[in-house]
């Protein structure tokens, strides 16, 4: 490959780093062309699978900050480039590597934080984005309806007590005043 070519394969692959939340390097040895097909589709929408060369992609991440994959750029090695959850991709390698142990996850780096392959399988068992933000949303709608119930509860509580404290207080005033005393007129 001429010089220009490498210089621009190394631009591109600079720019998929730092456009990406995620980047996960795998070993694809022995895997079919049918099979890498497979595997991108089931990496989704907001993941691109690209077979690339070990120097030319090392020198990209150092370009783009990422200094912490180094010692993964052995062997054949595709990246992964994951520009929307992470989860969903990591869940999909997973998948497709139970299937096919040919391909093997590396290690990766997720918001400029490396990542080993146990780290990574550790994301794949979390649930997606959406459904984490749903069930956090279930659990402030619940605490917003519990503090609502107690706001509501407070005015009344207080009205209660302070018709006690009324009460208590007239009932003094009126045991503690002497009674009038009538004058005889004779």
């Amino acid at each position: 490959m001429a010089r220009p070519d490498k210089a621009a394969a190394v631009a591109e692959l600079t720019d998929k780093f730092r456009s990406s939340n995620a980047a996960v390097l795998t070993e694809y040895r022995g895997l079919t062309v049918a099979q890498l097909k497979e595997l991108r589709r089931s990496l989704g929408e907001n993941a691109q699978y690209a077979v690339v060369k070990n120097t030319l992609t090392k020198i990209a991440a150092n370009e783009a900050g990422i200094n912490t994959l180094d010692d993964l750029f052995a062997g054949p090695t595709a990246v992964a480039f994951v520009t929307g959850d992470p989860v969903e991709s990591a869940k999909g390698l997973r998948d497709f590597a139970k299937d096919n142990p040919n391909l093997i996850i590396k290690g990766g780096v997720l918001d400029g934080k490396a990542l080993t392959a146990d780290e990574i399988k550790k994301l794949a068992d979390l649930e997606s984005r959406e459904v984490l933000l749903s069930k956090l949303a279930g659990a402030m709608k619940g605490k917003q309806s519990q503090a609502a119930a107690l706001f509501q509860a407070l005015p009344s509580k207080f009205v209660r007590t302070a018709e006690a404290l009324r009460a208590q207080k007239e009932e003094q005033d009126g045991a503690g005043t002497p009674a009038p005393v009538e004058a005889d007129s004779e």
